[in-house]
Order: C-alpha cells, then structure tokens, then sequence
C-alpha cells in the first residue's frame, strides 16, 4: 500500500480543528487496516533526516504510545499487539529504529531509544532480540560514530535495563554495558552529552552488575568513576552521579566501607556549596544509608553461620560530622516554603534525614543536635528559630523516653509560647513539633505523658487560639490535636481530663472547617478529621450528651450542602469533598452512640433521616463522596441491625452502582464491605436481594479490567453471605466454589520473592479461608454435607499455606480456623479426610506454642472441635 504517512501526521498538528480531525482520523483507520506497515511507517519517517522536524516528532510520540504501556495493568495489550506481527515486519521496524540512533535530529535519537528500550521489554524476556546488546556496542566503538551516536546509543542502554530484568541477560552482556557505560563516563569522554547519558545508563544498569561488585578491582573502577563524575564541571553530570551513590547505597550497602570517606568528603562538599538538586541528592545518600541500616537493626541478632549482611554502622561513625552538617541544612529554607504543598527542599530534606539519624542511633543524637537548638532558638533571625524548632522535633523519634521527657517538659512551655512568634514560619514548624511530641510522648494508657492536668489547660488555649491562625498554621494546629485526642484512647480514667474542654474543641474544629480562606489548603479536611478522632477516642460515659448534640448540627451541615448552588466544576469539588468530609464525621458518631446500649436509642431515632442524606448525596458524581457516604452507611447498617431492612430498597440500586464500578475499584471494594455489614445486619432478611449480590460479585471476580485488590474482600464476602443466609447459600456453591478453587490455585503459583505479592498472596489466601469458613458455618446445621466433595480441596489448600513460612499471622489464623469449622461442621465425616493430614496437627501445635494470645485460643478451639468430632465417630 503507498501511503504519504508525512502529510497526515503534519495535518494532524494543524490549527484548523477540521483538517487536524480528518488527518486523525485517515491515521487511525490506517492503523486499523495494517497495524504492521503502519507502524513501520511511523519508524521510517522518524528516521529519515530529509523529513520535517514536526512530522518525525508526532511519528515518535506516536509509536511510544502505541508500544509502551502507562503502567503494568495496561502492559499486556501493546505486548499482544506486536508479537501478532511478522516477524519480517518486526525487523524493518527494529532496524529502522537502531538506525535512528545516528539521527542528526537531537529529538529524533532520543525517543528512538526510548521505543527500543519498548521493544526489548517485550522481546528480551521472550528470546527474541538476542543480538541489540550486540548492535548497540557495536555503535561505541565504530570508527566513524558521532558523539551524538553515542549519547543515543548510551541512552537506550540504559532505557533497556531500566525495562527489563537481571535474568534477561547472561554476564558477558552485562560485562559488555558495564565497560561500555564506564568508558562513556570517564574523564578522558570529551563529550559531556556523552558523559551524562552514561552516567543516567549506569544508573539504570546498577541492578545487573551484582557479580561487578563483588570483584574489588572491578568495583574500585566503577565507584572510581562515580566519584569523578560527581566532581564533573557540568551539574547534570555530577546530579546523575550522586543519584548512582544513592542507589549504590541501597543495593550494595555491604561493600560500602572503602569507600565511605571519599563519599563524605564529596557528599559534605555538596550540601555545603553545590546547586540545590545536586545537594538534595548529597542528602538522599544518608538517608538511604539510614534506611538500611535500620532494617538491619530489626534483624540483629543472625543464626549461626547465617550470612547475611553485616551492620558497617556508617552512621554511627560518622555521626559528629554528619549531624552538625545537617543542622547546616535546616538554615537554607525557602521563604515560602511553608505555603506551597508538595514544596521539597534542602532544609527539608535535612531535616527528613536528621529524623532518620535519630532513628538509628537513638540516644547519641540527643547531645549533638541540643546544642544548637539552644543557640539557636531565641535568635532575632527566624531562620534560625524555625531551624532549631525543627531540629528539636526531628529527633523525637529514636531517643529513649528516658533521654527525651527532661528536654521535653523543659522546652514544652517554650514551644507553646513560640505560637505567639511574630513570623509564620516559626508557628508552621512549632505546631509540627507539638504535633510530634503528643504522637509520640503521650500516652497515658502505657503510663507516661508529656501532658499533666496542670499543662492541659494552658495546651488547649494555646492550640485552639492558633486554629485562627493563618490556614498552613492552622493546619498543623489540627495535627497536634489529633495526636493530643488519640493519646486518650484505652487510657481509662485519664480519658477524663479531656471530657471539660470538649465542647470548645468540638466548637473550634467545626469553626475552622468553615473558614473560607483556607481553599488552597487541606485545612477543612484536617479539621473534619481531627473533629473526627476526638470524638473516637473521648470518654463515652462521660461524653454522651455533646456528642449527641454535634449530631444533628452535622446533619444540618450535611443537608445545606444538598442546596448548594453549583456554577462551576470548583463548585462541584467542593461540595463533593464538603459531602465526603460530614459523612466522615456522621460514620464516626454514629459508631461512637451506637457502642453502647444507653446511647444506641439516639442513632435508632435518627436513623431515617441519617439514611435519607445518606441516600441524596450519592446523586453527586463524585467518587469520594460515595466512598464516605458508603462507609457510613455501613455503619448505619451495624447499628440498626434488622432495622435497615426498610432502606434496603431505595439503597440497593446505590449499591449496586458501587458493585458495578470497575473504573473507581476503591468504590467497588467499599460496597462490597458494606455488603457484609449489611448482612451482619440483617441475617436472611437479605435473601431478596442476594441474587443480584451475588451475581455482581461472581462477575467482579471473572472481570480482568477490575483491580485485583478488590478480589480478596469479594471472598470475604462470599463467607458472610453465607453465613446470613445459612442453607439458602446451596444455589450459589456451585458458582462459588470453582472460584475460590481457582483462586487458590493462583496463590500457588504467585512469585512471592515480590513483596507486594507477597501481601497480595496473603490477603488472597486469608479471604478464601474465610470464605470456607462462613460457608461451612452457614451449612453446618441443615446441609453440611455439600460440602463434602469440596473438603479434600480445601485441604490441599491448608497444606500449601502451611508449608509457606511467609505466610503472617492472620493467614495462619484463618487457615487454623477454617479446621475447627470444617470439623464443627461435617463431625465424624472428617475421620477419613483427616487421615493423612499430618501438616494439619503440626501446624495446630506451631499455633500453640505461640506468644499470639488470639492465634494460641484459635488453635486451642480448634483442636476441640477436631477432638470432638472423632470421638463422634468412635
């Protein structure tokens, strides 16, 4: 087919919205028609230096799109796509895009590595482009190769190891990068584009280059070259350097000591006088260090010739340089720091890193940082107060209670004076700091508390007049009430000292949602959100009547809301996250009143115009409105018991949209929780509508567009449905079943050398047991014996998780109870399938011998059940 694809694509970037419509869509019907000599039209035209700039720049940004995937869920369609095409094809379009690298057009070589990297994600893994490694070096060593061939030919090096794995290439290939890479960066490269884009490849190339590492020599010349290159005159170039170190840190902490003092020197240097970007990444490097050397500190204690890492303590030992260094940084704030959310700099990450430090070596920075806090902390300069204010809160975590509590009670009436401090800076970072101590030095349940009856009053004045404060100020504020509540919860009769001032808290928190100047910020959701636990964690007995009269003041929130008027979009979030925000705090009271049996009365009265509102607001289009409005009414449904049966009409089209929503799975995943509430609610009464639950369930679990998080809960809820139901839940154990099988057996193939997987797994595996369980318990008086032809599955499936020793604990649990429930409810019939189920008894007595109270009784209850039902068949 001839096709002037030039044209087109030069049509398609026209002002006139008619000729740019129908180039696009002569494009698309092209791509439709033949998807091979389309997008091989696409690599000629970016490689041909005779065509237009704007014609080669769409043909690149268009094959990336149509080779590369936004993220991992969508990776599998572009992948689909291009094993379907000849392979003759294949290799045109490879070819065409290798030999774009040489482009003089800069744009062009550039995106042509990004779509190589693209396309060796897809063929690499599958053994299907074994020679690029090959091609690519050749172009490093080619006689009449430009600088720019091998700045792009670097580039897509490192593209490439970015996007596939260290098992999809043998040793002599990662040597190959590896020296290619190193040459490109070392000092004799006299092109610095050159050197950058390999300083970016290394970068990228770090995780293959483990057996690199573990070789002296070969490790002194790669760090030799790091190093230079953090010292290069171009500041991209030392930035990529100092992100290699940082990477190094983590991946390759063991063989680190060598090297430390160089790293110091180059890393000091940097913080004290480089550009800002380069600096931040000085700092990272510490902070990477500190992370590492944390978990290390979780598992200190190694088996007899285990070989795990050894604890270097880099920190420790250089703790009386590095902290006094990090002080520096907490001087360099930005003067608007505070005002801009997401803001990210040197003081900033200073301070971040001086938390991590003190984390590690806990009582060792205590007598570092005090010394200047105290110098620093009256000085006319705001900086510098502001800078030993957040020194003095950065290290509350790590120290010993025994080394913070005199500093603290010292400095406590200082801090809260400084609220009063002329500049807002200071006032951001001291509303922090209280913050921080009442989160982590408050806690009067375990016995200590910064707090007393005598400071509380003082406390309290302080932060509710600093609510008036400016927004950024004000939410801090909130912050530090928050933490202040939640020390009161489970802390018996000291919950009290709170009771006398909550009706000015609750009056405060609800007037500083209400202020108008705070739209930039998040001030209205702190509020509501800090409203929210202290009504959680005060003391109910004693509370009652306060909180029964915030009740209909939300409820009267909640309703101006519905009258709004609506104008623009801005509008529209607004009252969207207003509504999300006041059914927030209406799940929270209603939890709160319904806790006990002499406040329960309240919510039952209220109950239908709760629901009502409830009701209407899920006519806004807004997901997170009916994610909070979802949650309450899931708590509606636990404190009203059978009586919700009477809004389940008008609520089970809501519902239902919230099942059916795939887009917005957080949605999806809190209707299906809602679900079990309402039939921990109802019991039977929600047989009517247990049809059309479960075949939204069964499809959510057959759908591969939905987010598999939502899986593990619809397993979860097959067992409460069941449970509800009892023997009505025959009907649907033949669609059930198979599921849970079939999901059981992908958690026997999952790669669970993934941590993220390795939760998955777990939440997968504990939501099939209790599926079983529910199951077997909604059976077990009338038809039990249904579930006979499925036991030996489900044994199989308790075998697999016991001999897994990442399963945790509530895995453990669940398969643990799904035995005493498979026993309370099939009884003698469980003799034979008990037989050869040694893995069963052994891992009843691993639970015995625990220390977990909970896991302990399960298995003690369990065990019962299993003995019971054999001396039944005796």
């Amino acid at each position: 087919m001839s096709f002037d694809i030039t044209q087109y694509l030069l049509a398609a970037q026209s002002p006139d919205a008619k000729v740019r419509k129908d180039a696009e869509a002569i494009l698309c019907k092209f791509r439709e028609e033949n998807l091979p000599q389309y997008l091989l039209s696409l690599s000629v035209e970016l490689s041909n230096d005779g065509k237009p700039i704007e014609s080669r720049r769409l043909a690149g940004i268009v094959l990336k799109n149509d080779l590369g995937a936004k993220d991992s869920s969508t990776k599998e369609q572009p992948v689909q796509l291009w094993v379907q095409i000849d392979i003759s094809f294949r290799a045109q379009i490879k070819n065409s895009l290798l030999s774009t690298l040489g482009s003089t057009f800069r744009e062009a070589s550039h995106t042509a590595a990004q779509v190589v990297a693209e396309v060796a994600s897809i063929e690499i893994p599958r053994k299907e482009w074994p020679e690029l490694v090959g091609s690519l070096l050749a172009n490093m060593t080619r006689q009449d190769g430009s600088p720019s061939l091998r700045q792009a030919t670097l580039e897509t090096l490192g593209y490439v190891c970015e996007v596939i794995s260290d098992e999809n290439l043998v040793q002599n290939e990662v040597n190959a990068i590896l020296t290619a890479v190193v040459q490109g960066m070392n000092t004799t490269e006299p092109n610095p584009e050159v050197r950058l884009a390999a300083t970016k490849a290394l970068y990228n190339a770090l995780e293959f280059a483990r057996t690199n590492f573990n070789n002296e020599m070969e490790r002194n010349y790669i760090m030799k070259v790091i190093c230079d290159a953090a010292l290069a005159k171009e500041a991209e170039i030392r930035q990529a350097a100092f992100e290699c170190l940082v990477s190094i840190a983590s991946t390759y902490y063991e063989v680190l000591e060598p090297y430390m003092q160089r790293i110091f020197e180059l890393t000091s240097n940097a913080v004290k006088g480089d550009e800002e970007a380069i600096a931040l990444q000085a700092v990272e490097f510490w902070s990477s260090i500190c992370d590492e050397e944390m978990e290390l500190q979780d598992y200190e204690v190694p088996e007899i010739g285990d070989s795990s890492v050894e604890h270097s303590r880099f920190i420790e030992k250089a703790l009386q340089t590095l902290v006094p260094l990090l002080l520096e940084t907490l001087l360099k704030q930005d003067e608007d720091q505070d005002q801009e959310d997401g803001t990210w700099n040197l003081a900033m990450a200073g301070g971040t890193c001086l938390g991590l430090v003190a984390k590690t070596v806990g009582d060792a920075v205590v007598t570092l940082v005090m010394p200047f806090v105290e110098a620093n902390i009256s000085k006319p300069d705001w900086r510098s107060r502001e800078a030993a204010t957040y020194a003095f809160g950065s290290i509350l975590e790590g120290p010993s209670i025994e080394k913070l509590s005199p500093m603290v009670n010292a400095g406590l009436d200082f801090l809260l004076n400084s609220m009063n401090d002329e500049n807002s800076h200071v006032k951001d970072t001291t509303a922090w700091t209280l913050g921080r101590i009442f989160e982590l030095l408050h806690s009067p349940a375990t016995g200590f508390s910064v707090i007393t009856p005598a400071n509380l009053q003082k406390i309290l004045a302080v932060l509710l007049a600093s609510l008036k404060d400016a927004p950024h100020v004000s939410e801090k504020v909130c912050g530090a009430i928050y933490f202040l509540a939640q020390g009161y919860e489970d802390a018996g009769p000291s919950s009290s000292m709170l009771t006398p001032f909550l009706p000015d808290i609750l009056s405060s928190l609800i007037a500083t949602a209400e202020r108008t100047d705070g739209s930039d910020s998040k001030l209205r959701s702190s509020a509501y959100e800090t409203l929210n636990e202290v009504v959680r964690c005060s003391n109910l007995s004693e509370t009652s009547e306060i909180i029964v009269k915030l009740l209909p003041a939300i409820m009267t929130k909640l309703e101006q809301t519905l009258r709004l008027q609506i104008v623009s979009s801005d509008d529209r979030e607004q009252q969207g996250d207003l509504q999300a925000s006041l059914c927030g705090v209406l799940q929270v009271i209603i939890q709160t009143l319904s806790s006990a049996e002499e406040t329960k009365p309240i919510i039952m009265q209220a109950a239908d115009q709760i629901m009502v509102l409830f009701l209407s607001v899920f006519a806004c289009r807004s997901t997170t409105v009916h994610e909070e409005a979802m949650l309450a009414i899931g708590a509606l449904a636990y404190a009203t018991g059978p009586r919700f049966e009477v809004y389940m009409k008008e609520f089970y089209k809501y519902l239902e949209m919230g099942l059916q929503n795939f887009e917005e799975h957080q949605v999806c995943a809190i209707s299906v929780g809602v679900v079990g509430d309402i039939c921990r609610a109802l019991d039977d009464k929600i047989l009517p509508y247990c049809d059309g639950i479960m075949t939204h369930l069964l499809k959510d679990l057959s759908s591969a567009e939905l987010n598999r998080s939502v899986k593990p809960p619809i397993f979860s809820c097959f067992g409460d449905i069941a449970l509800a139901i009892g023997e009505h839940f025959e009907k649907y154990i033949n669609f059930a079943l198979p599921m849970m099988q079939s999901a059981s057996e992908i958690c026997a193939q999952m790669d669970y050398d993934d941590e993220e997987m390795i939760d998955y797994g777990n939440q997968l595996r504990r939501s099939i047991f209790e599926a079983y369980s529910g199951i077997l318990q909604g059976f077990k008086n009338a038809k039990a014996e249904l579930m006979l032809p499925h036991a030996p599955h489900l044994l199989q499936f308790i075998e697999l998780v016991a001999q897994d020793e990442q399963r945790d604990t509530n895995v453990t649990k669940a398969a643990v109870a799904v035995q005493g429930d498979l026993a309370d409810a099939l009884g003698s019939n469980i003799k034979m399938l008990f037989k050869d189920t040694k893995y069963c008894s052994n891992l009843l007595s691993e639970c015995l011998e625990t220390d977990d109270e909970q896991l302990k009784s399960t298995a003690i209850w369990a065990q019962e059940m299993i003995r019971r039902a054999f001396s039944d068949s005796s």
